[in-house]
C-alpha cells in the first residue's frame, strides 16, 4: 500500500471524524432517548446513532465498495474484504450520557488484517488524532510521542472495566488494585480510544483493558504505534484484534507491565 493511498484514506477517516464529532457536541447534554444494548450499562443514545449514519455516509460516499464494521450497525458497507473500516462513532457513551466530557469519535481501517490509519477525534477537547502506517502520529496536525518514562514505580497507567464484570472473575478488579499499589497511580478514563491516545501522546505510559471489540481499539492502535509506543496482547505475543485484549505502553515498559498483568491472581467479588 502506497503512502498516498494511505493518505487519501487518512483524509477521508478525517472528514468522517469531524462530521461525526459535530454531531456529539450538538447533542451533548441535550439527550433524549437513552436505552440499554442487554448487557446492564452498555447505552446507546441517538447520538451514537446519528453520528454512526454521518460516518457511514462519507465512507460509502468515497469508498463503496469497502468493508465496514459499525458498532451500532454491525458489518455493512461493500464487499471488498480486503479493506475493514472498524467505526466506533461514540466511544464512551456512558461519559457522555451522564454529560462527563470524556468520550470520541474512533476511525481505524484494517487492510489485510492489519490496522493501518487511524483517526480519533474529542470533541470536548477539540483534539483530533490522526495517523497512517509509516506516515506518523498527530494531534492537531503536530507531531506526537510516548513518553520516556522506564519503570512501573514511576508511570501513570489507565485502564478499563467490561460489562461483564458483574459476572466473571475475570473482571480486571485484582490488576488494577495491584498496578495502583505498585505504580503512581491508574486512571480510568471510560474510552478505549482516548486512554490509547493520551498513550501516545505522552501523558499516560501504558494501558491494557479485557472486554474490547474491534472498533473500540483499532485506530488507537495505529495512533499509538506510529507514535512510538507498543501493542500487543497480555503475554507480549502478536495482538489478536478480535481476542478482546490488548496491553498498550511507551515501549519502555511492555515487558515489565506483561509480566505483571500475567502474575496477578484474580480476586472474587461477592455480591
Amino acid at each position: 500500500m502506497s503512502q498516498q493511498q494511505l493518505q487519501i484514506f487518512l483524509d477521508i477517516a478525517t472528514e468522517a471524524a469531524l462530521d461525526a464529532g459535530s454531531v456529539l457536541k450538538a447533542k451533548f447534554r441535550n439527550l433524549k432517548d437513552i436505552q440499554e444494548k442487554g448487557r446492564p450499562g452498555d447505552l446507546v443514545t441517538e447520538a451514537d446513532k446519528a453520528a454512526e449514519s454521518v460516518v457511514l455516509k462519507v465512507l460509502k460516499r468515497h469508498l463503496p465498495d469497502h468493508s465496514i464494521l459499525a458498532e451500532e450497525s454491525g458489518a455493512v458497507g461493500g464487499q471488498n474484504q480486503k479493506y475493514l473500516w472498524a467505526i466506533d462513532p461514540l466511544d464512551g457513551t456512558t461519559n457522555y450520557t451522564h454529560g462527563y466530557p470524556v468520550f470520541g469519535v474512533s476511525i481505524g481501517l484494517i487492510i489485510e488484517g492489519v490496522p493501518q490509519v487511524g483517526v480519533v477525534y474529542n470533541p470536548s477537547r477539540d483534539e483530533l488524532y490522526r495517523a497512517a502506517k509509516g506516515l506518523g502520529a498527530t494531534c492537531n496536525r503536530l507531531p506526537i510521542q510516548v513518553s520516556q518514562t522506564q519503570e512501573l514505580s514511576k508511570s501513570l497507567l489507565v485502564t478499563g472495566f467490561a460489562y461483564d464484570r458483574r459476572e466473571t472473575k475475570d473482571n480486571n478488579y485484582a490488576e488494577f488494585c495491584y498496578l495502583t499499589h505498585l505504580t503512581q497511580g491508574v486512571r480510568r478514563g471510560g474510552s478505549a480510544s482516548l486512554d490509547l491516545t493520551d498513550v501516545a501522546c505522552g501523558r499516560l505510559d501504558g494501558y491494557w483493558e479485557r472486554g474490547l471489540s474491534p472498533w473500540d481499539i483499532t485506530a488507537g492502535i495505529v495512533i499509538l504505534e506510529e507514535a512510538g509506543g507498543k501493542v500487543t496482547a497480555y503475554d507480549r505475543s502478536p495482538l489478536d484484534i478480535n481476542s478482546g485484549r490488548i496491553l498498550a505502553t511507551n515501549g519502555h515498559l511492555h515487558h515489565s507491565l506483561s509480566e505483571t498483568l500475567q502474575n496477578i491472581p484474580p480476586v472474587e467479588i461477592v455480591f
